[in-house]
């Protein structure tokens, strides 16, 4: 009843083409957003903002960058975690060896830096695809994980391999609480969000979906698979680059290479299975999914165990959580393979239909 398009006619082309074009979808996230911006660093405690949201803003940022690659243009990469690392140190690098960086332009700087390595270990891309895709890029994650534990000059020699970033500032405002601290991740959050968004309602998110869904038709009808091919990789990398870099400065403060490990890359492509791929929102629903089932687990399944007299301990609830997501996972692949998002969409479908059968 509250959900129709009846009504609401488009009298130009800049109306029929607008990223959301149902009245009531733009008040749904013009509200969601300034709750974010507004009522969420007024209400929610240092927890909440520390443990939950921050890192969910984080991984959303990232599974975005994976999801370009992967969900819309077709190539499968394990390699995220090591582009994350490579934001990280190559921010790190710039904040601490040039005097006066500011940090945004360091974030966005190892962005850059983390585009130029994906671009590299997407070359393979253009020969091979599937899982010889898959392994190539894993050999991205082996290589950096190798790098950054054997070469000092990217922890600007640091006895331990461990580095930490401090006096943290945007536009001399400084990012020091946690309510600051989440304010700039969410900030970037949206703003990536909607490039992305915008990317693949254009040209060349067409040509990435054209080559995920059959490349030779592809190329046959004049798309360019090495363009194609290498831009999902530039913006994907560049992407999870920055959000590598926001895991380091905002998140972690202080981090050694083990914090990109081959498992960050797992955590990330199973974000994007459950959330849904090809997907902007599916990136969201996957990081929150993520995010927030350990937490659930850790504190339910002591609770059911004290009441069924049955003793659970931390390493029982770790293995527990560990399962569970293998089992989601291949519930997911089976009977719905597009995720979260795509019930999402099936939900809005009925809406839209209500009270009349689909």
């Amino acid at each position: 009843m509250f959900y129709r398009e009846n009504g609401q006619y488009k009298t130009s082309y800049r109306a029929d083409q607008q990223i959301f074009p149902i009245r009531q979808d733009r008040w749904t996230i013009a509200i969601l957003l300034a709750v974010a911006f507004v009522a969420v660093p007024l209400l929610a405690d240092e927890y909440l903002l520390r443990a939950i949201l921050i890192p969910f803003l984080i991984l959303s940022l990232a599974a975005l960058g994976l999801n370009v690659l992967v969900g819309y243009c077709g190539q499968i990469s394990l390699g995220a975690g090591a582009f994350m690392a490579v934001g990280a140190y190559a921010a790190y690098n710039f904040f601490v060896r040039v005097e006066g960086m500011p940090m945004l332009v360091a974030v966005l700087l190892g962005g850059l830096l983390a585009t130029g390595v994906g671009v590299v270990f997407g070359v393979p891309s253009l020969r091979i695809k599937g899982l010889y895709l898959a392994v190539a890029t894993l050999a991205a994650q082996f290589f950096v994980d190798w790098a950054f534990l054997r070469i000092g000059w990217f922890t600007n020699h640091s006895p331990s391999g461990s580095v930490s970033v401090a006096g943290l500032s945007v536009f001399g405002l400084p990012v020091a609480t946690p309510q600051e601290k989440y304010l700039f991740c969410l900030a970037l959050v949206t703003v990536f969000a909607l490039l992305v968004k915008n990317l693949v309602r254009g040209h060349i998110g067409r040509e990435w979906m054209a080559i995920r869904d059959m490349d030779v038709a592809a190329a046959v009808i004049g798309i360019r698979p090495v363009y194609a091919k290498l831009t999902a990789f530039a913006v994907s990398s560049f992407i999870i680059g920055v959000a590598g870099a926001l895991w380091a400065f905002i998140y972690l403060g202080s981090w050694e290479p083990a914090a990109f490990n081959i498992n960050r890359s797992f955590d990330l492509l199973f974000m994007i299975i459950i959330g849904g791929l090809g997907s902007v929102m599916g990136s969201f629903f996957g990081a929150a999914f993520i995010v927030l089932l350990p937490i659930v687990l850790d504190q339910l399944l002591p609770a059911m165990g004290s009441l069924l007299g049955i003793p659970i301990n931390t390493a029982t609830v770790s293995h527990i959580v560990f399962m569970i997501f293998g089992s989601l996972i291949v519930f997911f692949l089976i009977v719905e393979p597009h995720g979260l998002a795509r019930l999402w969409s099936i939900g809005k479908e009925k809406l839209r239909l209500w009270p009349f059968p689909h």
